[in-house]
């Protein structure tokens, strides 16, 4: 009786690699098909991606908006807290957005067209500048010699090209403007933040059932950890951006540099990247400078962004950010390099709080090895 268990155990591990074996060979061979059902499929799920992504981003602000009304302790607006919440933040997004798109956008654009047009000429004017210096001056070295033959040819259109930013913005436009998408991907998310706690409770439920009690505990607390991380830093670094950026802007346009509005959106875009965003922002900002007002303009824009970017650090991201990640610059400038490699912009502005995540697990899994080792000696 052993034997034949034996042997039918034998039998169905052979069966069952025969069969993955078939299912992996029609799969390969139906590779096109599989590919185009995956794209159709994702393309019918994208309003709500969307709005599962859009709720993600507006849950903290929902929660804080829910809270900050139940304090009232007003009959209707206690009781419907949660739904008043929601409308009111989507109004305050569009808000922002109807903002973003005829007060900020207009000039950024314009200043990025009108720089793209004339930076030969601004190079030209530099050029002739340093040519009427007298033939010991240090502008006139090998050194700066290099640097502006490099600058020559620089092709700054190459990589600002109005045509492109156009195509890009069709397809923007493309793929939100399906009246019936944008909708959908609304009401998707609008419903999973009034029905957080529930979609919430229901996971837990889910999650509890098919793993293991202590797995279920591990899941719950690195989840939350995680997201605690990611939405702090993100939603701190963008009001950050946002702040350094009007004030930028405002002290260069004051000091009257040119491309005030550009600059300082850049500078306060980079300044989400710790460390290396805010050097490689103040660079740029100070060529681009000294080509269009000259080098004695330049230094003082240094100094005035150097001393916005000190009461930024000391001041004003404490107060936003609150409690620091606690992560080695080392450790940042490594993540934001590997983030930058391999999945670009976005990957430097995320490596942060993707490192910091990591960082927690490997942490509590050196502790949880150390305190087992000094479980094992006693």
């Amino acid at each position: 009786m052993e034997k034949e268990k034996k042997g039918l155990t034998k039998w169905g591990y052979w069966v069952s690699i025969v069969v993955v074996g078939i299912l992996i060979y029609k799969l390969l061979d139906n590779i096109g098909n599989i590919v185009g059902w995956v794209g159709s499929f994702l393309d019918v799920m994208t309003p709500f991606l969307v709005g599962l992504l859009i709720a993600y981003i507006l849950y903290v602000p929902c929660k804080k908006m829910e809270i900050l009304l139940k304090k009232t302790k007003q009959g209707l607006i206690y009781k419907k807290a949660r739904p008043i919440s929601v409308v009111l933040v989507y109004i305050i997004s569009l808000i922002l957005i109807v903002i973003l798109m005829n007060f900020i956008l207009p000039p950024v654009i314009e200043s990025i067209i009108d720089l793209t047009n004339n930076f030969q000429n601004y190079y030209n004017l530099v050029v002739d500048q340093i040519n009427s210096l007298p033939e010991d001056s240090f502008w006139k070295t090998e050194v700066i010699s290099n640097i502006m033959n490099a600058v020559k040819s620089f092709d700054l259109k190459q990589f600002i090209n109005i045509e492109v930013l156009s195509q890009y913005a069709k397809g923007a436009i493309s793929l939100v403007g399906g009246v019936i998408d944008t909708f959908v991907a609304i009401i998707v998310s609008s419903y999973i933040l009034i029905s957080r706690k529930s979609i919430i409770e229901f996971l837990k439920k889910l999650t509890g059932v098919l793993v293991p009690p202590k797995t279920y505990q591990g899941i719950e607390r690195y989840f939350n950890r995680s997201n605690e991380i990611f939405f702090n830093f993100i939603a701190g670094q963008l009001l950050d951006a946002v702040v350094v950026g009007i004030i930028t802007s405002i002290a260069m346009a004051i000091m009257g540099i040119k491309y005030a509005p550009l600059l300082g959106f850049m500078i306060g875009l980079f300044n989400m990247i710790p460390y290396v965003g805010a050097i490689i922002a103040v660079v740029v900002a100070t060529v681009i400078t000294f080509f269009t007002g000259g080098l004695e303009t330049a230094i003082w824009m240094v100094v005035v962004v150097t001393i916005l970017q000190q009461i930024d650090a000391n001041i004003i991201n404490p107060k936003i950010i609150g409690n620091s990640l606690k992560i080695n610059p080392l450790l940042v400038m490594f993540a934001i390099t590997i983030g930058g490699e391999y999945f670009g912009i976005i990957g430097m502005f995320l490596a942060v709080p993707v490192i910091a995540i990591v960082k927690v697990l490997v942490t509590d899994f050196i502790d949880y090895r150390v305190r087992k080792r000094e479980s094992l000696k006693m």
